[in-house]
């Protein structure tokens, strides 16, 4: 298993990692996306999440699930490839993958301390952000880059090829 695979869990050990982590007192940010076509906008929210907290914990679309959010023709790229990526950052400790239309019920699971979302959604529509706040915890929207999104690039590679 290579050093990034091993940051790839299973619903299971993500919780008891989670717990230990708390228990150390460190404070575990959660947050979650598709992450297809990896580009700096997500460099730097992912950047910008971890900087709230220790560690960072992403909950990772499922490909089933970016093909039910996005349409047919994506993800470009497949999960286990967008689960190593994201396993390769410095600054994320945790991917898990997930295959539900929200990360409504891993939140409830891994009980993160600060749940995090970019800036272009507003708290109270952030999925689990009750249950982060009713169970002590905070809920935090950090600045997105403008123009970057895995949307527009797929658009100009189209328009461009």
């Amino acid at each position: 298993m290579t050093p990034t695979e091993t940051k790839i869990l299973q619903l299971d050990e993500a919780i008891t990692k989670v717990a230990d982590w708390q228990r150390a007192g460190q404070k575990v940010v959660f947050t979650n996306g598709c992450f297809d076509i990896v580009h700096l906008g997500h460099i730097d929210y992912l950047e910008k999440a971890r900087a709230l907290g220790d560690r960072l914990v992403l909950g990772l679309n499922t490909d089933a699930s970016v093909n039910r959010l996005k349409g047919p023709s994506r993800p470009v790229v497949d999960e286990y490839a967008r689960a190593r990526l994201m396993a390769a950052l410095v600054f994320v400790d945790t991917v898990i993958l997930f295959n539900e239309p929200t990360p409504k019920a891993l939140i409830e699971a891994l009980k993160p301390d600060i749940l995090v979302k970019g800036d272009d959604y507003s708290v109270e529509n952030i999925v689990g952000a009750d249950f982060v706040t009713n169970n002590g915890g905070s809920v935090e929207t950090v600045p997105l880059v403008k123009g970057y999104s895995t949307t527009s690039m797929i658009e100009k590679i189209k328009k461009s090829y």
